[in-house]
């Protein structure tokens, strides 16, 4: 049914209370407008402000009360035909007995008619004995089509404003920007809507980091979520040949949400290695190489000493994240949040928080592609690493050769050095055993050290550098060597 004919139903099967939590009062006002097309009632909408008005007939009628809730309350319960009676903002005014007690008549028809009231707001917490009267009526987000001409009438009116100006439309990224907008009320969306139009009179692939940012600002209503400015592009990120395959043939299915027969929806992978490889670097590449915004989610933030709160903190984060879809979702060092030696001393909330995150796993249908990363293998918990958790788990190796002399030239471009005098096959030698973290810390201390020396840095002083450092795989070698065995026969490698 649409929400129209659901909202018809409610009115002509006499509900006393209906709840709609929104900002967007005036669609509201205009919806239960059309409801009277189905089953007439009579109209009427109040505000502290403008006391109680019909609102269904053509002309604009005064005040029938004055503005305060009680005197509102006994004019609707002395009404003598059914009405429909939209409150706005009014949860504020019930904290008195005698206003919950005139309310609760009304809506058990004790001395008026079968009226419907209608409590809208953009959070409606009610007392319990109002909470088990009421139906709680959620608003459809608008669809493409509906979202394409709010973008026309923002083009038309920016427009008007400016002399007849033209606005400079990129169709092809148009619709881009309409599936990116996607999520939102028509009130939220028309507001970004007018940021991106009016701040240059042009809608093009320039304003899309811009809504994705206004987008996270305005649904991360948890705070538990960060919104991670900053994506890689692949051609930043050394190696990993076989994850950049990988993420290449799903790029298409991922951004359009069309999937073909026979195939499921991309949902996410698992980043194992070794520390500093660059598993957060791929992280963020994978949101540039499916060219959605990037959010990250800290589990350490969840957790709270109040009973249920974890638990919702992680409802919220994950609601959150799948009203910006399409998104990328990236979970750093996925142990330390969800590890498999958690205390049961917690009163067995991380055993919650781990049965919550796998049924959302396996069960969304939202385009949150899912990215975690971990250190420490051994710590996770091993429901988590069964085949079908993820698409895949992609282990990150220590950079072989060929992968270090990519890091030099990245690192070195990065800082404006010129190395056309350097041999990045002699540096790559000479930092065998290194991470990309610790390549690129040596570039930084050799650059301190011609700072200092009022000297241009060169091939030899970042050698000096490496031979002076002993990297993590020889002052961690077990744990390394270990970790290294466990993943070659269970992980595909991500280079």
């Amino acid at each position: 049914m649409s929400e129209l004919q659901d909202l018809s139903s409610l009115v002509r099967s006499n509900t006393p209370l209906i709840v709609i939590e929104t900002p967007d009062e005036a669609r509201v006002v205009d919806l239960f407008r059309h409801v009277l097309t189905n089953v007439w009632r009579a109209l009427y909408r109040w505000s502290i402000t403008e006391g109680l008005r019909r609102v269904d007939l053509d002309r604009e009628d005064p005040p029938e009360t004055a503005p305060d809730i009680t005197t509102t309350l006994q004019a609707i319960k002395a009404h003598d035909q059914r009405g429909i009676y939209l409150l706005l903002d009014v949860v504020p005014y019930l904290g008195y007995a005698s206003t919950q007690r005139m309310l609760r008549e009304i809506l058990d028809r004790r001395g008026s008619l079968e009226h419907t009231v209608v409590m809208v707001g953009s959070k409606i917490e009610l007392p319990l004995e109002l909470e088990a009267l009421a139906v709680r009526f959620n608003l459809q987000l608008p669809d493409e089509n509906g979202l394409l001409k709010m973008l026309k009438d923002e083009v038309e009116l920016y427009q008007r404003e400016n002399g007849g100006r033209r606005v400079t439309v990129d169709k092809a990224v148009l619709g881009t920007i309409v599936r990116n907008l996607r999520g939102l009320t028509l009130v939220e969306a028309r507001r970004i809507a007018r940021h991106l139009v009016f701040r240059d009179g042009a809608l093009g692939e320039a304003d899309l980091p811009e809504l994705a940012k206004l987008k996270f600002e305005l649904l991360n209503k948890s705070g538990h979520l960060h919104f991670e400015y900053d994506t890689a592009r692949f051609s930043d990120v050394a190696g990993l040949a076989r994850l950049k395959q990988w993420i290449n043939q799903r790029r298409d299915v991922f951004t359009s949400g069309e999937v073909p027969v026979g195939l499921d929806p991309p949902k996410g992978v698992l980043l194992l290695g070794v520390q500093g490889c660059g598993k957060s670097l791929a992280a963020k590449a994978v949101a540039g190489g499916f060219g959605v915004p990037l959010v990250r989610l800290d589990f350490g933030t969840l957790y709270n000493k109040f009973h249920g709160e974890t638990e919702k903190n992680l409802r919220d984060a994950l609601s959150s994240a799948e009203q910006l879809e399409p998104c990328v979702l990236w979970i750093d060092e996925l142990e330390k949040g969800l590890s498999a030696s958690a205390d049961s001393a917690d009163g067995g909330v991380s055993r919650r928080v781990l049965g919550y995150f796998l049924t959302w796993m396996a069960e969304r249908k939202s385009r949150v592609f899912l990215v975690a990363t971990a250190n420490a293998v051994n710590e996770l918990p091993p429901e988590l690493l069964r085949k079908g958790r993820f698409d895949e788990i992609f282990f990150v190796d220590l950079p072989n050769t060929t992968a270090r002399a990519e890091i030099f030239r990245l690192h070195l471009d990065k800082r404006r050095v010129e190395w056309g005098a350097f041999s990045l096959n002699t540096l790559a030698d000479a930092s065998a055993g290194f991470s990309g973290a610790e390549i690129e810390q040596a570039i930084v201390s050799a650059l301190y050290g011609a700072h200092a020396d009022k000297v241009a840095v060169d091939e030899a002083r970042i050698i000096a550098e490496l031979r002076g450092t002993k990297p993590l795989s020889v002052l961690m070698a077990e744990q390394v060597e270990g970790l290294r065995d466990w993943a070659r026969t269970r992980t595909v490698p991500a280079d």
